[in-house]
């Protein structure tokens, strides 16, 4: 088991000692993180749902993040981030969320 798949297993053991589910929030990533989750055997007790939400407008259309946010802080901001975590939650009804955002690209 590589270490993401590991890192992916963990989560999934915590999450089913706590009865909870997590979500995810992805930019940079393009769903990766899910990929890694869903990738562990019985994950479908404990992953909700995953959003990949490259664009601006689509943190904003899916996750909800106030278009004012990305003037303010930029998208790639801890800001953003949060915004984009609370959002997941709300749309998903997990009670976790994991919520990535970055540069992507050699440039």
């Amino acid at each position: 088991m590589n270490p993401i798949e590991a890192l992916a297993a963990d989560l999934g053991r915590a999450l089913q000692l706590a009865g909870a589910h997590v979500t995810t929030a992805e930019s940079c990533t393009g769903g990766g993180i899910a990929e890694a989750i869903t990738r562990i055997a019985g994950s479908s007790a404990w992953f909700e749902a995953g959003f990949v939400t490259y664009s601006n407008e689509q943190k904003t259309r899916q996750l909800g993040v106030p278009v004012p946010l990305f003037e303010q802080v930029g998208a790639v901001s801890r800001e953003v981030v949060e915004a984009m975590a609370r959002g997941a939650q709300r749309g998903s009804g997990a009670r976790f969320a994991v919520a990535v955002s970055g540069v992507a690209g050699p440039g």
